[in-house]
Formats: C-alpha cells, structure tokens, sequence
C-alpha cells in the first residue's frame, strides 16, 4: 500500500450556499488537510486578512486560490483579466497557497484570449506559485455546440507549465478522463475532484456516483507518488440540511482517502 503525499482539500465552492467562513469550519470538523479558496461574490472570498484569520483560527491551511474566472465574477478583482490573476497570485504568496487555478479565457476576452499562453508563462517566471489551467468544456443547448473557451477547453491543446484536471468537466466535455491526465503528464499538479453522468449540465457529484474514473485515477496518482493537491469540488446546493450537505462532503473525502491509499484493485465505492 503506497499513500501519496498528496494533500485532499475542500473547495470553498462545494458548501454553497453556505459561506466561505462555513467551509473552513467544516473542513476542520470533517478532517480535511485544507481548502482551496474559491474567489467569488461572497466578500470574505475576496478579503485576504479576513481569509487569513479563518484559516488561523480554524487550523485549516490554504492550499489553492481559485482566480475569478466565472460569469458571476467578471466585477470582481476588477474587470481586467489580468489583474484578477495578479491579485490571485498576490493573495496566494500571502496566504501560503501554492497553487493558482485558472480558467481560459471566454472567446469573446480577445485581447486576453490572444496574449494568454505567452502571458501565464510569464507570470509564471515571476513566483514560485504555479499557475495551474483547467480544462473545461463545450457548452451544448439540445443539438448545439457553442465553443466558449480561447484557446480552447481542451487546455492539453497547449503549452501550459501546469494543470488542473477536472473530473466534472471531462464528463461535461463528454472526452476520455485518463487521456486527459495522459497527455498532461508530470505537469498535472493539481485536481478537482467530482462526478458526473455525461450531462450537458456540468454536475460535479460526489464521486462515485457518476461514470468518470474518480477511483482508477486516484489509484494511478499513488502509484505515481503524485504530489499535488486533491480538491473536493461538488455541488451540494440540492442538500436538505447543513447534515446532510456535510454528509455529502464526508463521502467524497473518506472516497478519496481509501483510493488515494490503494493502489491497485480496490472496488469501486
């Protein structure tokens, strides 16, 4: 038995709509190693010292700050693409997160979409915070397909120094999870940790309850002495209590453990 000196993180994103301040607390209470900050409309999200006092006061480590990439985010940290991900490594130094996760730009971000490649590469160069890009997915209504995302979403398409793989977003994508990871290589350094069904719906389950290879890549990153972090990234909005929202959380951790810890034929949960 091979256990990874991987770190299984909760991203402040899997309690909604409870708050960022609520999910430093049940991270403690649950056992996690740490959270991953999602940078998002709730103001402490966005508040470095507030962030700070959490994680001192809770005991919970910062290990990843996730930039305002969304939709809902394109006020916050400013309006400036860059800046946001400036700030994000800025709050990251400060707060003793390693890792940066990033989304590719919008295609309609063309300047940005445009300099993004070259741009990461040297903001790279500048700390010792990696910057890891996410793939994502086509956005599909009934037989249409709108590509959203510049470059592209399939982020293995090109040069990054780092990557996030998400797990809810190849089911989304509808593409194939370990050839994502294949073709990322040693510059997969970091995770998001979900389900899903193949929906048009990025889904981001608990895992095990969906059809992606949550456990087989788990089992792959052991044997490979994979050391970066492992964020819980699920939707628990559909909870009907705070209990049953952190009976959730309590699944995908424990899930994530036992795979993490066994490298080679464990069943399924």
């Amino acid at each position: 038995m091979r256990i990874p000196d991987a770190k299984v993180a909760l991203s402040t994103a899997s309690v909604y709509p409870e708050s960022t301040a609520a999910a430093f607390e049940i991270a403690a209470r649950l056992g996690y190693d740490g959270v991953e900050v999602m940078v998002w409309t709730d103001p402490v999200s966005q508040d470095i010292e507030a962030l700070r006092r959490l994680s001192d006061y809770h005991r919970v480590p910062i290990l990843a700050v996730h930039a305002p990439c969304l939709l809902i985010t394109q006020r916050v940290w400013s309006t400036d693409p860059w800046v946001k991900l400036q700030r994000a490594r800025a709050a990251a130094e400060k707060l003793g997160a390693s890792t940066v996760v990033v989304h590719p730009p919008f295609r309609w971000q063309r300047g940005y979409a445009r300099e993004f490649v070259q741009g990461l590469w040297r903001m790279a160069d500048e700390t010792d915070v990696r910057f890891a890009v996410e793939n994502m997915y086509p956005w599909r209504y009934r037989d249409r397909e709108m590509l959203a995302y510049a470059p592209d979403w399939d982020v293995t398409k090109d040069d990054y120094r780092h990557f996030t793989v998400d797990l809810s977003h190849t089911s989304t994508a509808r593409t194939d999870a370990l050839q994502m990871i294949d073709r990322m290589g040693d510059r997969l350094a970091h995770i998001h940790l979900a389900d899903g069904n193949g929906s048009a719906k990025d889904e981001h389950l608990v895992p095990g309850r969906g059809k992606q290879p949550c456990a087989e890549i788990l089992e792959r990153l052991a044997v490979g002495g994979f050391d970066g972090h492992v964020v819980i990234e699920v939707n628990t909005r559909r909870a009907m209590s705070s209990a049953e929202r952190e009976a959730d959380l309590a699944e995908a951790l424990a899930f994530t453990r036992l795979h993490l810890a066994s490298p080679t034929g464990v069943p399924r949960a």
